[in-house]
């Protein structure tokens, strides 16, 4: 395992899901509920951040690893399982918005495993859908941690319509990466 900047950035961001989680376990005499929103959403946000900063090290230092292609996305796939059932259990997101992400990333995942095994995994790459699920679950997902009105600003309320947009879009993509592997399926591997 290369011990790099990019790769401490992933490693970090798998710390901090413990953090963001364990916020709402504090007694409120010690952390009021607003406090514990705030410190939650600053820590997914620091966290997010690091995603896209470790990727754009890691290509802009030339520090890209197989061991880092591997970490990355399971990073990412902890953080965002971690506060989808969080915010379930704070009753701010369904649970069938929370099944729907957390099990096509979980499908979506074997796929590009399978995929990778019969040497097709270019096929699947991340689709235009996926980035755009991505950026909606990653504004959604800070601002239904935050919960807080801000003025007159509801970040329930746009935290709620982008997390349903995440989850129509995480069908989408899923659709498409089924579409494009299922012919791939009917295919004898190469000997």
């Amino acid at each position: 395992m290369p011990l790099n900047l990019p790769n401490l950035l992933t490693w970090m961001r798998i710390v901090l899901i413990p953090l963001f989680v364990g916020i709402f376990y504090f007694e409120e005499s010690w952390v009021s509920e607003p406090n514990q929103n705030l410190v939650a959403t600053i820590l997914f946000t620091v966290a997010a951040i690091t995603d896209w900063l470790d990727g754009w090290l890691a290509r802009r230092l030339n520090q890209m690893s197989a061991f880092g292609a591997f970490l990355d996305p399971v990073a990412d796939k902890l953080m965002v399982a971690a506060a989808l059932i969080t915010l379930v259990q704070l009753e701010r997101v369904d649970g069938i918005i929370a099944l729907i992400i957390i099990g096509r990333e979980i499908a979506i995942s074997a796929l590009r495993e399978w995929m990778a095994q019969i040497g097709a995994s270019k096929s699947v790459a991340v689709s235009f859908f996926g980035k755009i699920k991505t950026a909606s679950q990653m504004v959604a997902i800070p601002l239904l941690l935050y919960y807080d009105r801000i003025g007159d600003f509801d970040p329930l309320l746009w935290g709620t319509w982008l997390i349903y947009i995440a989850a129509l879009l995480t069908l989408v993509s899923m659709a498409y990466y089924l579409k494009v592997a299922l012919p791939q399926a009917w295919h004898k591997p190469p000997q």
